[in-house]
């Protein structure tokens, strides 16, 4: 049995891009940065980056494109596909991307204040837990209508 599936958790590193295939369908590329964080043998805290090639197609990408920009979290559930192609000059090149499959957006900031993943926000500036969750009714048809979404 094979499996080629990733999920992933992180703030963009970059505005959405979109384009079109010759096909017509739309193609939104952006990047996402996640960070891992650990003790090492001598306790002290480390951290490391690692940088994510991102591609969304079709309504998706047009979903990303409209609700996502520069810092804000999101989930991505996908696979991993790795392009290669010659370039002009001859060269052959190769990239390693996250096609989406699924995607899920982050925490929306609190009234007034920052997004999550933006420069001047420490864990103690981070919004109280909301004590009541409003909740959505979907509806019983299964069909939702993009412009009713609450955010």
């Amino acid at each position: 049995m094979n499996l080629n599936k990733i999920f992933l958790i992180g703030n963009l590193t970059r505005d959405p891009e979109m384009r079109a295939l010759p096909s017509g369908q739309q193609v939104a590329t952006f990047g996402i940065a996640t960070n891992r964080i650990w003790n090492d043998k001598a306790g002290k805290r480390q951290t490391a980056v690692e940088y994510h090639n991102i591609v969304a197609f079709g309504r998706l990408a047009e979903i990303i494109k409209q609700y996502l920009s520069k810092g804000k979290m999101v989930f991505i559930e996908g696979r991993i596909q790795t392009r290669n192609w010659e370039a002009q000059d001859g060269t052959k090149r190769n990239r390693t991307e996250i096609v989406v499959e699924q995607m899920q957006l982050g925490p929306r900031p609190p009234a007034g204040g920052q997004a999550s993943g933006q420069t001047g926000t420490t864990e103690s500036q981070a919004a109280p837990a909301p004590e009541s969750v409003e909740t959505i009714e979907y509806p019983s048809d299964g069909e939702i209508n993009p412009d009713e979404i609450p955010f």
